[in-house]
């Protein structure tokens, strides 16, 4: 493409040096803005600090922090020093740290907003040089250069920098629900496309005229926010987007920020709901909810409760959304979507443009983006081409090879079926699939979203390899938990979940029907290794962890246990 994602930050730069770019929150209530002329003139101070570290042009320089202003600053500083980015997850443990910044042979690294750096500092290798955020914690504040010392004494890059197209503007580790993470490659040319077809979506979808709100908190080393947030939001120049303080506070973050195109993650999108229905129980809801003029004043403040009431657009990604809460928040009047890609195609692939007729419907990820081909392998397995392809994975040329078909389409390992106007389902995928005693493969993902339609359960897992039948390990809600230690919502619970056991296998064939349904006791965390730092559920990590259990489960006989 003609215009790479730096020829657009430095026009923005020129053209709207006084326009707000950001708001942070620095702790405890007060924000602090940045417009495009400091966030541009911070980065360029910063490039040229890197630059006098006399690292070589295409050196991988590592950023390990939570979402913030200064992460999308140092990224820029970045591209403008002739560096390749190599974000690590705030959550990882100091083994994935080292792993990565080992293998991607990192020459330096950023330390920002982090809640355990103590137990991740570790990972870091001695002598590496390394830059602290404002917001960073005290320890490396106090260990580090920090970024404001380092603005102060530094005179800026000057004059307009250019970036070639097959350079590396990233490498993207994989979340790695299974195995190692792998470095994603990602050419400016490839992340370019891709953050440009994702802004051009969120414009045709919020329209012309109409403020840009977001609010960035889904992890930035992840590709999804980082081509749909950062990426458009640097190429399209009018965004103002706002970031989260804390866990605790990311309600009101998001009421400060009235976003107008808001992203999230199906178990965010869950927890939403069942905060909702902590408040008002689901029956009285829909109740009102159908009636003439109050119906549509309490959606409103059901909305404005989440934040969510100035949304024109929203978007669910990263794994697949129950459909009936996708109609659950069309009731309330969001217009909710569902998208699909992978870090290997910058998270633009599918979406559903819920203002064309049969282009959008739940439980279907939408129809591709303009530029992308999709095709299905004859074992229903996804494949995509497009100019937002990444180029391989890093130092791993095998895997590469065995990732692209002959005519360069990529293995998504993702099945799906199609209509003939391209609107995608995808029904599962191939490594997740099992098979039981009965010696038909069992697909986990569908009956799993049976299961999450319902309020009282947070996430499950469907597993059952070799047995008898399938069996569901369930969460129940957050706001639940805490009172099961009560006997009588706890018989009252197990008998729901029965008849939930009973409603679900009536919607499956007979060999995908679940023999037992097994509550869990604790939450699946990230912490826990439980889940990834998007939020998916790692299916191998849990089934390892209740691989001991499972014969004793379908010993007892009953229809729903404890674990």
């Amino acid at each position: 493409m003609d215009r790479l994602i730096l020829d657009h930050v430095l026009d923005h730069e020129a053209n709207r040096a006084n326009q707000v770019f950001f708001t942070q929150p620095l702790g405890g209530g007060p924000v602090q803005d940045y417009t495009w002329g400091q966030v541009v003139g911070e980065a360029r101070r910063v490039a040229a600090h890197l630059q006098s570290l006399g690292l070589p042009r295409g050196a991988r320089v590592a950023i390990l922090s939570k979402n913030c202003a200064h992460f999308i600053m140092a990224e820029l500083a970045i591209w403008l020093g002739g560096y390749t980015t190599v974000a690590i997850f705030p959550t990882e443990t100091a083994e994935t740290i080292k792993y990565v910044l080992e293998h991607s042979e990192a020459s330096a690294l950023f330390v920002g907003k982090l809640d355990t750096w103590p137990a991740q500092q570790p990972g870091v290798p001695k002598g590496l040089p390394c830059i602290a955020f404002p917001l960073a914690p005290a320890e490396a504040r106090r260990d580090f250069d920090g970024w404001d010392a380092i603005v102060a004494r530094t005179a800026p890059l000057a004059g307009r920098i250019t970036r070639q197209a097959d350079e590396l503007a990233m490498l993207i580790y994989t979340s790695g629900s299974t195995g190692t993470p792998k470095g994603v490659m990602n050419t400016f040319a490839a992340f370019s496309w891709a953050a440009a077809a994702a802004g051009e979506f969120a414009s045709e979808r919020v329209g012309a005229g109409t403020d840009r709100r977001v609010i960035s908190y889904l992890p930035l080393a992840h590709s999804f926010e980082r081509t749909w947030i950062e990426g458009a939001a640097l190429i399209e120049g009018t965004t103002h987007m706002f970031f989260a303080d804390t866990l605790q506070s990311f309600i009101e973050d998001v009421k400060r920020a009235r976003p107008t195109l808001f992203i999230s993650v199906p178990r965010l999108w869950l927890k939403f709901q069942q905060g909702v229905f902590a408040k008002m129980p689901p029956a009285k809801l829909e109740r009102l909810l159908k009636i003439p003029i109050l119906g549509r004043i309490v959606a409103k403040k059901v909305l404005a409760g989440l934040g969510l009431d100035s949304v024109v657009y929203a978007g669910s990604g990263s794994a697949p959304l129950p459909p009936d809460l996708i109609r659950w928040y069309q009731r309330l009047g969001l217009k909710l979507g569902e998208g699909y890609g992978m870090t290997e195609d910058n998270s633009v692939s599918h979406t559903s443009r819920l203002d064309i007729d049969g282009q959008a419907e739940p439980g279907w990820v939408g129809v591709p983006m303009p530029g992308v081909e999709v095709k299905l392998a004859p074992d229903g397995e996804v494949l995509i081409r497009s100019p937002g392809q990444f180029t391989g994975y890093y130092k791993q040329p095998e895997l590469t090879a065995a990732s692209f078909t002959e005519d360069g389409f990529f293995r998504t390992g993702d099945l799906g079926e199609r209509r003939p106007n391209g609107l995608l389902r995808i029904t599962g995928r191939a490594k997740e699939l099992f098979k039981t005693a009965k010696g038909k493969y069992v697909a986990p993902a569908p009956i799993e979203n049976l299961l999450l339609a319902h309020a009282q359960i947070e996430s499950c897992m469907v597993s059952g390899v070799g047995q008898v039948a399938a069996y569901a390990l369930v969460v129940p809600a957050e706001d639940l938990r805490p009172r099961l230690a009560d006997s009588a919502l706890r018989n009252e619970f197990e008998v729901e979940m029965a008849a939930l056991l009973e409603r679900v296998n009536a919607e499956l064939t007979d060999y995908e029907q679940l023999g037992l349904m097994v509550i869990s006791r604790d939450p699946w965390t990230i912490e826990a290794g439980t889940l990834t730092p998007t939020m998916k559920i790692k299916r191998t990590r849990i089934e390892t962890i209740v691989a001991p259990q499972v014969e004793g489960w379908y010993a007892r006989g009953q229809r729903v246990i404890w674990a």
